[in-house]
This record gives C-alpha cells, sequence and structure tokens, in this order.
C-alpha cells in the first residue's frame, strides 16, 4: 500500500470502539485508530486493548491504521509491543509527534515485519528536521502536517496564514523524500464550504492527502482531491502536445508547456488513474 495514492484517513479514537466499524463504513480508503491526542492517560491500556482486539477480529475492507503515542514515553513502548505482533497486521502506523530520523529507525526496529509509516511533524524541531526525515522514508510513507500541535508549539494562531509557512516546508520536506504527505484536519466540523476550499487549498501546494476526523469530512476530501474532468482533458492534452513535439518545449493554447508543466500533468493522470476516473 502506498499512502501517497490516499487521499483521506479517518480518525477515530481509540477508546471509542464501538466506533470503529462504522468509521470504517464512512472512510473506504482507511481509518486511524488514535490511541494518542484523543485518548485520556487512564484510558491509554483500554483504548490499546480494543485496538488490538479489532485488528485481531476485523473483516476484509478499508485499511486499519493505529497513531501510537509519541516515543519517550511509557504508552509509545506499550503501543509498541502489542502492535509489533504480526498477527494484528495493520495497515501501518501513524506515528506522532516525530522529531528526529533516528524516531523512525526505533519504530521499526519494534516491527516484526515493514509497514507503511506516515510520520506526524507537529514540533518546530520536527519540521526543522523534516527533510532528513523524509529521506529515512520508504517509497510507501508519507509525513504528516500536526498543524495543531505546530501552531501551539511556535506560538502562533491555528490559522491559515499562520500555518502556510508550515506547510509549505512539509512540502518540500516530502518532495524530497519522494514521499506522500497529508495536511491536518480542518477542525470547523460544522463547515463543508471552509472544508473543500482548504482542500484544494493544500492540493494546490502539494498535499497528497487530507486527514478528517468525522466521517462527514471523507467525501468531501476526497472530491475535492479528485481532479475534474476539465483538468484531466487538459493535463491529456498537455502530455500529448509535448509527446508529439519530441519533449521540446511547445505552445499549447498561448501557453508554454515544458518537461516540468508535464511532470505535474502526468501527476494528475496519475490520480485521476488511482480514483478510477480513467
Amino acid at each position: 500500500m502506498n499512502l501517497s495514492e490516499i487521499s483521506c484517513l479517518l480518525f477515530v479514537p481509540g477508546n471509542r470502539p464501538e466506533r470503529f466499524e462504522k468509521a470504517r463504513t464512512a472512510s473506504p480508503e482507511g481509518i486511524v485508530i488514535d490511541l494518542e491526542d484523543a485518548v485520556a492517560p487512564a484510558d491509554k491500556a483500554a483504548a490499546r486493548a480494543a485496538a488490538c482486539a479489532y485488528l485481531a477480529a476485523a473483516q476484509a475492507g478499508p485499511p486499519i491504521f493505529v497513531r501510537i503515542n509519541p516515543l519517550g514515553a511509557r504508552p509509545a513502548l506499550d503501543d509498541l509491543g502489542a502492535l509489533a505482533d504480526g498477527a494484528l497486521s495493520p495497515a501501518g502506523l501513524f506515528l506522532a509527534k516525530v522529531e528526529t530520523a533516528r524516531d523512525v529507525e526505533i519504530v521499526r526496529s519494534h516491527l516484526a515485519s515493514p509497514l507503511p509509516l506516515l510520520v506526524a511533524i507537529e514540533t518546530a524541531a520536527g519540521m526543522a528536521n523534516a527533510a532528513e526525515i523524509a529521506r529515512e522514508l520508504g517509497p510507501n510513507d508519507a509525513l504528516g502536517f500536526g498543524g495543531a500541535d505546530f501552531a501551539a508549539d511556535l506560538g502562533a494562531a491555528f490559522s491559515w496564514e499562520a500555518l502556510y509557512p508550515g506547510r509549505g516546508a512539509l512540502v518540500q520536506a516530502a518532495a524530497t523524500g519522494r514521499v506522500g504527505c497529508f495536511d491536518v484536519p480542518c477542525l470547523d466540523i460544522a463547515n463543508g464550504d471552509a472544508l473543500v476550499t482548504e482542500t484544494r487549498r493544500v492540493r494546490a501546494l502539494g498535499f497528497t492527502g487530507k486527514l478528517a476526523i468525522h466521517p462527514a469530512q471523507v467525501e468531501p476530501i476526497r472530491g475535492a482531491f479528485r481532479p475534474s474532468e476539465e483538468e484531466i482533458g487538459r493535463a491529456r492534452r498537455v502530455v500529448e502536445a509535448l509527446d508529439a513535439a519530441g519533449g521540446r518545449a511547445v505552445s499549447l493554447d498561448g501557453k508554454m508547456v515544458d518537461a516540468p508543466v508535464a511532470q505535474s500533468a502526468r501527476r494528475t493522470l496519475a490520480r485521476a488513474h488511482t480514483a478510477g476516473l480513467i
């Protein structure tokens, strides 16, 4: 499984096992059972046990990821100890508050077999090392933007303007490792228009997916990441024009088309293919 081909993952609190199956039904690309922020310290053990029980009994369907607690604390070691059992087979792990490439190495050393990793950058220290962290990742892994924690660490507002530099830095870091990147969830659950606008903006920045915290957010996010018919048609014409010109720059509809433009067009077509649109 390649995380860069997934446009939306839905969080579900680890201490609410009655919601696991409902979340999985609502999110065809996958869910993330959260053992970290959504779970109070006193409930960590019960949430971990519930996640493991669900993984052991889960039927075929959308992939199940698990967000473990940050490294350096006992809950993270307990999470890894429980999930390292190859028999449970989560689709992948979501790593919270990663600050160094060494954090990724430590997690991998605890796994019986390789798993896709979604690595969250949530602090200034993590962002400073984000490119190095991305280069430690494999082709199926991805970075994630922990915008709320990042804003808190900086003393910044949790707003589009304040987080714009961080979002851009994360996309650049992901590009150095050739991995996908997920944007922070939109916390304004009741405002569907704001969600779609924000998702389209982060897609334009280069994000490959966005996290969700409510089932109602899943389809708007997926829809915002799907290329439109107009985008697909334009991408096809760009690729065809450059191929016909033997790879040399050419004018199309009064605009120059060269290799970088064609690269973006091919990316659009690849996403359309993944979404089943072509």
